[in-house]
């Protein structure tokens, strides 16, 4: 459909992330399909009304039963759309105009608690220990995976940021380190202090990577001069997530650990937005928000 082509373009153009730009497509598809439905014709910037965006989100509310945050990106992307129809010259103005999102809870961050901290940390040791005592082949590369994993656990770098990395990024000293991240979001650089734990972890994998590897730090070590991947990366993180009986663990969730584990500390939220990269403070707010184990701590003080 030309008019979706031209969208994908227009977002793309926006600097949207690629995985932006693919949920929006799918969520305008949805639209697409029950407003065609729904009105017995094809979707066209000129057909779609208030009254249209409100009864799909009622649809979606009440017969689909979505829950608020997906009924809210859909609406996003809707808007979104129209938005690229006013640009261009196709309507006047967005018809959404002041129909609201829905309201929701605050949304906590997902991150590991310490129990599954220490569960993964372990794994990582016992790994380590059964490659160089069966498998000493393998050796180098359980040294890349461990070091990786604890490396973003400890700096908590986007899976894009930790990908882009060269070797003159990292400055490691006897009792400091910074790593130098070039490629943060919206395009904005920013320096993060390496602690006991991420230091390490990088000098341990300095000491065995391939010498003939390419100007990235973390590489793939069957092909020396390819960098890792990120379908590689979430595949590590995947078998140690799994063997420390941490099913879903992800890139961002590693993220995620780091910035809680921040904030249970005691750091600031101004600090801890200038570690991740945040430009607006109130992204960072969802690690202060209580999630269901917070919540499941606080009520057991009753028990009695």
């Amino acid at each position: 459909m030309e008019m979706i082509s031209e969208f994908e373009s227009y977002l793309i153009e926006q600097d949207r992330a690629r995985l932006t730009v693919l949920g929006y497509l799918a969520d305008l598809k949805n639209f697409s399909s029950w407003f065609t439905q729904t009105n017995g014709e094809a979707l066209s910037p000129q057909a779609v009304t208030p009254t249209d965006i409100r009864e799909y989100r009622q649809h979606l509310q009440v017969t689909e039963r979505r829950k608020a945050s997906t009924i809210n990106r859909r609406l996003a992307a809707l808007s979104a759309f129209l938005d690229w129809a006013v640009q261009t010259g196709q309507i006047e103005k967005n018809p959404r105009g002041k129909i609201k999102s829905v309201k929701q809870e605050e949304p906590a961050a997902q991150a590991l608690d310490k129990k599954q901290q220490y569960a993964l940390q372990r794994t990582i040791e016992k790994d380590l220990q059964v490659a160089s005592l069966r498998y000493p082949k393998r050796k180098v590369a359980r040294q890349r995976d461990a070091s990786l994993v604890l490396f973003l656990l400890n700096t908590g770098l986007r899976l894009s940021e930790l990908l882009a990395l060269q070797i003159g990024d990292v400055e490691i000293g006897e009792r400091k380190g910074t790593v130098i991240v070039r490629q943060g979001k919206g395009n904005r650089e920013r320096n993060i202090p390496l602690n006991v734990a991420a230091r390490k972890a990088m000098q341990d994998w300095l000491a065995v990577r391939p010498q003939k590897a390419s100007k990235f730090i973390w590489t793939a070590v069957e092909d020396e001069s390819g960098s890792l991947t990120a379908r590689s990366v979430q595949r590590i993180l995947k078998r140690l997530g799994q063997e420390a009986g941490i099913p879903d663990l992800h890139p961002h969730l590693a993220r995620h650990t780091f910035a809680k584990n921040l904030v249970d500390g005691g750091v600031g939220l101004e600090k801890v937005a200038r570690l991740l990269g945040h430009s607006n403070l109130n992204t960072t707010r969802i690690y202060v928000t209580p999630n269901e184990r917070d919540l499941e701590l606080a009520v057991q003080i009753l028990d009695f």
